[in-house]
């Protein structure tokens, strides 16, 4: 029987043929390259430079700036916040002359509960979703209140999304039991009791000593009821 051929054979390479193409390719294309590598140590400079020596000095005059309608926010004076009192902006004008800083993505949350605070919903559902936070409390408080907003404006299923999706967010003690009922609520307005009940039981398994679940026992029986 014939030797069957190796299969696979080693390949060699000439690692000097190898080295000479590069370096051909090197020399060929070598103004290609440097506006290739310009290009890319103008982007990281011209980054650098926004973050490191532009945005600073801005963020801490928009800070200084909103001042007042944070203050305004606090007293309930909300039309002051929004728009400000003729000598000091308000959250608003904050957005539109800071876009890119912290302050105007805070001023997105202060102004989506603003307008949901005084029945501009659609406004408000806008403005929160502009928002975007780290923070525990903030963030799960504007997934709910565009909960809110979507419930004012009878639409039940996209209330329900929202207060579970703050429920879920940063899971804690405060914000997580308070949106669990809400979207408990607002599935027993659906009609839907059974979920409800899954949700308030929910409640009293995990938040137990939560306000809502030292009182959940009641909304449980009442789900139960409508159930059956």
């Amino acid at each position: 029987m014939a030797k069957k051929k190796e299969e696979n054979p080693e390949v060699i390479v000439d690692v000097q043929q190898v080295y000479n193409k590069t370096e051909n390719f090197v020399e060929q294309n070598k103004m290609t390259i440097s506006v290739v590598l310009g290009g890319i140590v103008l982007v990281i400079a011209a980054f650098a430079f926004y973050f490191k020596v532009y945005l600073p000095p801005i963020e801490s005059e928009a800070q200084e700036n909103m001042f007042w309608a944070e203050k305004y926010f606090e007293q309930d004076s909300l039309n002051l916040a929004i728009n400000g009192d003729n000598i000091h902006a308000g959250f608003i004008e904050i957005i539109e002359n800071y876009s890119g800083t912290n302050a105007a993505n805070l001023a997105h949350y202060y102004l989506g509960i603003s307008y949901r605070n005084i029945g501009k919903f659609e406004d408000a559902i806008d403005e929160l979703n502009e928002f975007s936070s780290d923070d525990v409390m903030l963030s799960a408080i504007a997934l709910g209140a565009i909960g809110d907003c979507y419930s004012e404006l009878n639409d039940i299923d996209n209330a329900i999304n929202y207060y579970k999706k703050a429920a879920e967010k940063n899971k804690n003690n405060v914000t997580s039991p308070v949106y669990l009922f809400k979207a408990g609520v607002a599935l027993e307005a659906n009609k839907e009791f059974e979920k409800a009940a899954e949700l308030y039981k929910k409640i009293k398994k995990e938040y137990a000593s939560s306000n809502e679940g030292r009182n959940i026992d009641k909304y449980i029986a009442r789900a139960e009821a409508m159930k059956n």
